[in-house]
């Protein structure tokens, strides 16, 4: 009979109050998983991302590629860097999307083909892990905000545009080689730069790509701008760089740079919703761990059993290690069963001296120490808390005997 109950207590969960407990969350996630698949079977039809020209959204460029090809420019769209680079031609202008996302073998790979091209190179925010390999004697400085800038440059295509919807990153061309153009500065750096590459060619730095959005394109002189940089060859690959592209991966088989190329590609607001639900989880934890004060006791709605309400008292107590509590809930309750088998006034019962005088007068202590076993400190450890709980009852029914 011992051995099939042994298991289970007053205080185990059964299987029906585990089901109450977890089933609304067990909701929860049933309902992010749909919600998941049937944003993923949404977005699977026509649907593409940021600054693709094929993409309608506010944040597309399909209106930039729309004007292009109106003015007889065709724009093709490439994933892979062999695509890209077997694209290029005095022709041609090869657009370079988020440019940091290559590793730097891919960077260095596309500088070889680009530089000796003739065409024009444009690259959009490009920042310190890549326009240092793409525009060598260019560096990127602190990032500024996107707003409606003055060119101040000589450059033809800045001049007829006017001011534009610009910012993001800042550059400096001190260590330039060749020459350059820098327009659009804010706090004294430029925020677009044109250089002149060894052939007939040139590169731009577009620091932010905003001009291109189908969102802003109508603003400002955001599509003059756009039409000149991107319009200056009757053929434009937009390159969209891929983690599927296998020059991704160097012959050692390891992207010394997936880290950032994977957190590159998750989308900002992904991000920050994640931080707000562990802010909310945290603040969550913190409510439901408040302390209001000290336990008050209540009345309980029904009867429970003595040996429950021990067991569960004990569980309490073990799980917080308040082994201190339990020894002067014992002792407490020694003594004031003690008291009025020994003559002890109730309101004397915790005072050592005359307690312990009566249980002097009473028993013979022997070897025991009756202070330490009635008073004495906490026990360091649970089997020493057991041992206590022997020696009061044994004391006790000492006293009852006696």
């Amino acid at each position: 009979m011992t051995a099939a109950t042994a298991g289970t207590t007053s205080t185990s969960l059964t299987s029906r109050q585990i089901w109450t407990r977890s089933r609304g969350v067990l909701l929860v996630l049933v309902i992010l998983v749909a919600a998941g698949i049937a944003i993923a079977a949404l977005q699977s039809g026509e649907q593409h991302g940021r600054l693709d020209p094929r993409s309608a959204d506010r944040a597309g460029s399909r209106a930039v590629a729309e004007l292009l090809k109106a003015q007889g420019v065709d724009t093709h769209v490439v994933t892979t860097l062999d695509e890209a680079t077997a694209a290029t031609g005095p022709d041609t202008t090869l657009l370079v999307v988020t440019p940091d996302l290559l590793t730097n073998r891919q960077q260095e790979a596309l500088r070889t083909a680009m530089a000796p091209s003739g065409g024009r190179t444009v690259l959009v925010a490009a920042g310190p892990p890549s326009v240092g390999v793409l525009a060598p004697g260019v560096r990127a400085e602190s990032r500024t905000s996107v707003s409606a800038r003055a060119p101040e440059c000589g450059f033809p295509a800045a001049q007829r545009a006017g001011r534009t919807d610009i910012g993001g990153e800042r550059y400096t061309t001190d260590d330039l080689t060749t020459p350059a153009e820098a327009c659009y500065p804010s706090g004294g750096l430029p925020t677009l730069v044109r250089i002149d590459d060894p052939g007939d060619g040139d590169t731009v730095l577009l620091g932010s790509p905003d001009i291109l959005y189908n969102e802003r394109l109508a603003e400002q002189g955001n599509a003059s701008l756009a039409l000149q940089l991107l319009g200056s060859r009757p053929h434009l690959v937009w390159y969209l760089p891929s983690l599927s592209d296998d020059s991704a991966v160097p012959e050692g088989g390891d992207d010394e740079s997936g880290a950032s190329s994977v957190g590159g590609l998750i989308p900002s607001g992904w991000l920050w919703g994640t931080l707000q639900l562990l802010i909310a989880a945290a603040l969550a934890a913190i409510w439901r761990a408040r302390r209001l004060g000290p336990l008050v006791a209540e009345r309980l709605p029904v009867a429970i059993r003595a040996s429950e309400s021990t067991e569960g008292r004990a569980r309490l107590y073990r799980k917080a290690n308040a082994r201190d509590r339990a020894a002067s809930v014992l002792r407490s309750a020694t003594r004031t069963r003690l008291a009025p088998l020994l003559g002890v006034a109730p309101a004397d019962a915790h005072a050592p001296d005359v307690l312990l005088h009566a249980v002097s007068a009473h028993l013979d202590a022997g070897d025991r120490d009756i202070r330490t076993l009635l008073f004495g400190p906490a026990p360091a450890d649970d089997a020493s808390l057991v041992h206590l709980a022997d020696q009061l009852d044994a004391l006790e029914r000492e006293v009852r005997t006696s």
